[in-house]
């Protein structure tokens, strides 16, 4: 059963054309610096924008290669995945359910197994992701997760479904330089001891339900987060339809922003419908750029600029 639909060019032809040796468009060390580092003028970081693939790629390789490029392509700094390793994670009681999925009836762990790439796959998109100049990363569900990814580099979230594991963020905070966490599902307390368990670099409000309802959103508490963890870099992760609300996220002081990414909202998957194609990744990043460029002057006096000089020349009355 194929895993995109009939009625849309597979991905390897679809994206053939482009050149992966297109630069960076801006260099993506893992320390982003916060807005309050901002230092007057124009100091504002460009947005570090994470393309979460997650688990969208349905264990299809070459799918996932795809979007990696398409991610590149776009502007984003960082393509996402997640890693379990299923035995570990997956609740007893739903091991053995049967689930319909593109590989037939079958049960939930091995759907599960199904859609986990192996190691030697995840240090192949890594390369991938290195050859075209875009890092490829992964959230972390477990232990084993963790001591795998952090083989291959040194960034690496704790998802929202896990910030209440604090062995696990310990853990994780040992073997990574730079650490995420997202906030969805969480009280402000089980927020408060994650990050005093292990020192998240990056803090993402997000919303878990999936797609989230705008008036659910809840964007202001992105300033609430930038008061309450001033040494941290503060994000936004979005589950929403449309952008417009992300954008409203950078405009708010996000300095990092995750969307979902997918081929086609119509593939099988749960994550599917609430990602963005390939067409509005692009104007997520651009919408996201331009926001940061019309934000990047402090709080301050009205400034003239070069363009309102002249128009004031031809169009005011001179004393």
């Amino acid at each position: 059963t194929p895993i995109w639909p009939h009625h849309i060019a597979a991905p390897s032809r679809a994206l053939s054309h482009l050149n992966p040796q297109i630069p960076s468009c801006t260099p993506h060390p893992y320390f982003a610096p916060t807005m309050s580092e901002s230092k007057g003028d124009g100091e504002r970081p460009v947005c570090q924008i994470i393309a979460e693939i997650g688990i969208n790629h349905n264990g299809d390789m070459e799918l996932c290669k795809k979007l990696i490029m398409a991610a590149k392509v776009a502007g984003c700094q960082y393509a996402k995945l997640q890693k379990r390793n299923p035995d570990v994670c997956v609740p007893e009681a739903q091991k053995s359910k049967m689930r319909d999925t593109p590989w037939g009836r079958i049960t939930y762990l091995e759907y599960k197994k199904k859609i986990e790439f192996s190691e030697e796959q995840i240090k192949e998109l890594i390369d991938f992701g290195k050859s075209i100049k875009i890092t490829v990363f992964a959230s972390v569900w477990d232990k084993d997760s963790v001591d795998l990814m952090s083989k291959y580099n040194k960034i690496s979230k704790i998802p929202s479904a896990l910030i209440t594991d604090l062995e696990l963020c310990k853990y994780a905070r040992e073997k990574f330089e730079y650490l995420i966490i997202s906030t969805g599902m969480s009280t402000e307390e089980d927020i408060e001891k994650c990050y005093e368990a292990c020192k998240p670099d990056l803090v993402m409000h997000t919303n878990s339900t999936y797609p989230c309802p705008s008036s659910e959103l809840n964007l202001n508490y992105i300033l609430h987060l930038k008061k309450k963890f001033p040494k941290a870099a503060i994000g936004y992760s979005g589950h929403e339809f449309g952008l417009g609300t992300t954008f409203a996220a950078v405009a708010l002081g996000a300095d990092w922003v995750e969307r979902h990414v997918t081929w086609d909202r119509y593939m099988w998957g749960s994550d599917q419908m609430s990602s963005v194609e390939v067409p509005g990744l692009l104007k997520l990043v651009k919408g996201c750029n331009d926001v940061v460029a019309a934000t990047k002057y402090a709080p301050q006096k009205r400034k003239l600029f070069p363009g309102e000089l002249k128009e004031m020349e031809s169009l005011r009355k001179k004393k």
